[in-house]
């Protein structure tokens, strides 16, 4: 897509701190610079979240972002953090489907998961509604 910053980013037009390329996915360092590690895991081709994605396509994406965790995990990292955002109201900020991960070490003082508010239903009203079965 002409104008996505991930789109430039894999067409080499704006920098970034590669940190694995293959033939679908490229993994970079997250520019904010707010923690050491911070990755994001991109498929090449646009893709603006996972409604919109491929199998074939979000299957490579999740093999790399298994492969960069294990490898953080080698590094000393006791545990990572996972997660992408998928529409504006899920707070997804750049259109272009993409994973999180988050290196994490025994108090590191971090709190990434979101505070949650409650839920409108019961249990069993929830099984009901969200059962895929």
């Amino acid at each position: 897509m002409e104008n996505c910053v991930f789109c430039k980013i894999v067409k080499g037009e704006i920098n970034s701190y590669k940190i694995y390329e293959n033939e679908y996915v490229l993994a970079f360092l997250d520019a904010t610079e707010d923690v050491d590690g911070h990755t994001l895991v991109i498929p090449k081709c646009h893709v603006e979240n996972i409604f919109d994605c491929p199998e074939n396509v979000l299957s490579e994406v999740i093999k790399v972002v298994k492969k960069i965790s294990n490898y953080y995990k080698n590094l000393g990292y006791e545990g990572i953090n996972i997660f992408n955002n998928n529409g504006k109201y899920a707070q997804q900020s750049v259109f272009h489907l993409h994973f999180h991960i988050i290196p994490r070490k025994k108090n590191d003082k971090m709190n990434v998961f979101p505070a949650l508010f409650g839920a409108e239903l019961s249990l069993e009203e929830s099984c009901k509604k969200f059962k895929l079965m």
